[in-house]
């Protein structure tokens, strides 16, 4: 059998509002999802026993494989779905690690799209084990736009009209919490999530503030020719500029500082 490959698309959120706890102690979020054409990417052949390679730029930023999320995601599918078979998995690693692009997540939910057509296996099974692997991690599954309830897993269809639309992600190079910035996070509700455009990132403040290069990526960004939207996506540190055309894009990609990481791409 041929090995299969998946698309582990980089994720957005457009819009993110913190609207204070649930009862089981996670933050009750407002957002919208959107998700890149590029981000990293998984491929799986036949194996008795699942297992990952990982390679790749970022690679090494990632810690011990055997407790790698997309590892577990394996491993979850093959038990709901009692698959006696295993997968011999190998994530190319080319986004930043912890870095509000959804990364781990993102990977996961590959892993359960390729591995439910490489065990030939319905899809209840991923979307079953999807939750527990994280609270990105079923909106990931269905890499496209979505707006995000309850931890941010209970899942709408919205048309966020940006598909297509020109994309510039620029990182800092820091790593960055998610569990630390929702500490750091003022406990404030400032209101519902209607409109993405006109909404907010409800995070972007507390990260900025322990990590002041933040604010200089999105300054920086927001001046830029051409950039007509300016937000910082998730936790962080990645921050993205919207643009009307390519051109415009690519030539602010040109100009992104040589320390900082960049992605030119496309929302889907």
């Amino acid at each position: 059998m041929m090995q299969l490959e998946e698309l582990a698309p980089a994720k957005i959120n457009l819009a993110l509002h913190v609207r204070g706890k649930l009862p089981d102690g996670r933050h009750r979020l407002e957002t919208v999802f959107a998700f890149c054409t590029d981000g990293d990417r998984v491929a799986a052949g036949p194996a008795e026993e699942v297992s990952l390679q990982v390679k790749g730029p970022f690679s090494g930023e990632l810690g011990d494989p055997d407790d790698n999320l997309a590892l577990r995601a394996a491993r979850a599918l093959r038990e709901d779905a009692g698959v006696s078979g295993g997968a011999s998995l190998v994530l190319t690693k080319n986004l930043p690690v912890a870095s509000g692009i959804g990364g781990g997540s993102a990977d996961a939910a590959a892993v359960l799209r390729l591995l439910t057509r490489m065990w030939s296996i319905d899809p209840s099974h991923a979307s079953a084990v999807a939750p527990a692997l994280g609270a990105d991690v079923p909106a990931c599954l269905l890499s496209m736009s979505v707006r995000g309830d309850g931890a941010g897993d209970e899942l709408k269809s919205v048309d966020a009209g940006v598909s297509g639309t020109p994309i510039l992600l620029v990182n800092p190079r820091v790593a960055v919490s998610t569990a630390e910035v929702f500490t750091a996070w003022s406990g404030e509700d400032k209101g519902p999530l209607d409109d993405w455009r006109a909404g907010r990132n409800d995070l972007q403040e507390a990260a900025v503030k322990q990590f002041p290069l933040i604010g200089t990526v999105l300054a920086w960004l927001s001046v830029q020719p051409g950039a007509h939207f300016v937000r910082m996506s998730g936790s962080g540190a990645t921050c993205f500029a919207l643009f009307d055309t390519e051109i415009a894009r690519d030539q602010v990609e040109i100009a992104v500082p040589r320390e900082w990481w960049r992605l030119s791409t496309y929302l889907r």
